[in-house]
């Protein structure tokens, strides 16, 4: 058996201003519209026929992750989903895996590890190697998939290869090594011995808890304790366990090789016989699109006059570009990117800045989804905002109040039935409520279309932690 355990999240820096905090790389869209994370649960069903996907989130990604899961459309499976409170890194979310994988199938199961977002196109050698390293992780390795290396690459950490397993292409690992200089990188490249750490990985349930109880005890005696503290809720085709926030924190903050991997001496690697990318930077994304004559490669709507070597992203505005060349341009409802190829991986220092000035533009795009649905923040000033709520059918928010601000709904497509103080009512196209501050109100969508509204708010403050809620379907209540 199989398990795919993804591991889900981000901070969404280098990829900004399209990833952002509340929206990182596993839901970006790629060129063919599908999300990086709903390509990594179709890759993990390939592997896996029937069966569980487990997914390791921050609980904040858990109804988008849900979503990119029933968008994937994967028959007979059913997802898992372990929630963190907090980013702790990869060794607590992996050892917390092992231990709930252990517990619903078994030590022998094998575990399958891959970050959400990946990008690998070639499903056929993925799966001849994942085959390869599970064979190598039944007989008690933990086994780690290493990319062929194409250049003298300064942004990967590598692999030393060591002697041979006589397991297919798979050997021992010698070393783990950093991040090295360009000089360096160039003489593994050309010593033929270093792989690419991809950050997947193969290992048994039984194997890896036994190697952390060896080199790692407190990581696996704080993630046994934080599993017990978070009982499983099982609803339909979900599992799902938010895990215990005061026992998580307790666990370091620590990533697998550092925790285990380097100190093990059961390490194996695989080298990788598929194309492989992490998209970590725009100059991943801008190779993703076909050039024209001039270099230049487009996503979205762009008119480009006398412009070479130039990528354009666009999320709905039109983008004119005149007399430029080799630069990167990403547009999108609230913020704009230029920037030199050279420098994108300085894109992170945008979003420290952004953060230290507490401007939300780190945070969230102005289309901010929800459980329910969406909302789009129109236009905003003092005393007022304006946005654009969508709510799927069968969908509701939470029957809530708000101290500071009202709120005038109106209703431009579907039907509504809303909560209103004491009244409960149903609202129609070009009708509208008036909910006063201080009001419990609540609002759902009881029909098979998209009910669509304008909500006007008012008043001396209209931040989105103003909001007390009394009853939710999607457990929001504390």
């Amino acid at each position: 058996m199989i398990v795919p355990v993804i591991l889900s999240g981000g901070a969404g820096t280098r990829l900004w201003p399209v990833s952002r905090e509340g929206c990182p790389k596993p839901f970006l869209k790629m060129p063919d519209g599908q999300s990086l994370l709903q390509k990594t649960y179709q890759r993990a069903a390939q592997v896996s026929p029937r069966g569980d996907i487990l997914t390791v989130t921050n609980r904040d990604y858990y109804f988008q992750s849900r979503d990119e899961f029933l968008a994937a459309q994967l028959p007979g499976h059913r997802g898992h989903f372990l929630l963190e409170p907090s980013g702790r890194n990869t060794a607590p979310a992996i050892a917390v895996a092992a231990l709930a994988v252990r517990a619903l199938h078994g030590a022998e199961a094998v575990m399958l590890v891959m970050p959400s977002d990946h990008l690998i196109l070639d499903a056929a050698g993925f799966a001849q190697a994942t085959r390869e390293a599970a064979e190598v992780a039944s007989r008690g390795f933990l086994v780690t998939f290493g990319i062929r290396p194409t250049a003298p690459e300064t942004g990967f950490g590598y692999i030393e290869c060591g002697e041979s397993l006589d397991l297919g292409d798979a050997s021992r690992v010698r070393r783990f090594v950093e991040k090295p200089n360009l000089e360096t990188a160039r003489d593994y490249l050309e010593s033929g011995r270093y792989l690419w750490n991809s950050g997947m990985f193969c290992f048994t349930a039984g194997s890896l808890i036994r190697e952390l109880e060896a080199h790692a005890p407190e990581i696996l005696c704080q993630a046994q304790a934080c599993l017990e503290a978070s009982p499983v809720v099982e609803s339909g085709p979900w599992l799902m366990q938010e895990l215990d926030a005061e026992c998580f924190a307790a666990l370091p903050d620590i990533s697998i090789d550092y925790a285990l991997m380097e100190r093990s001496e059961q390490v194996a690697v695989v080298p990788a016989r598929f194309d492989w990318s992490d998209i970590g930077s725009w100059n991943a994304m801008r190779d993703l699109v076909e050039p024209d004559e001039q270099q230049n490669r487009v996503l979205g709507e762009a008119i480009l006059i006398d412009t070479r070597n130039t990528y354009v992203h666009s999320q709905g505005r039109m983008v004119a570009t005149v007399g430029i060349d080799n630069l990167i341009v990403v547009d999108t409802e609230d913020a704009v990117l230029v920037a030199h190829p050279d420098r994108v991986q300085d894109v992170k220092k945008v979003v420290q800045q952004l953060k230290c000035a507490d401007h939300q533009a780190y945070r969230l795009h102005r289309t901010v989804s929800r459980p329910w649905g969406t909302y789009t923040v129109l236009e905003e000033g003092n005393g007022f905002k304006i946005k654009r709520i969508v709510v799927r059918p069968g969908a509701s928010l939470s029957l809530q109040m708000h101290h500071h601000r009202s709120e005038h709904w109106v209703v431009v497509r579907g039907m509504a039935r809303v909560v209103n103080g004491e009244r409960d009512l149903y609202v129609n196209v070009n009708e509208s409520t008036y909910i006063p501050a201080g009001h419990r109100h609540r609002l759902e969508n009881p029909g098979l279309l998209e009910l669509v509204m304008i909500e006007v708010q008012s008043g001396e403050y209209l931040g989105e932690d103003d909001i007390v809620r009394f009853d939710d379907q999607y457990g929001r209540v504390p």
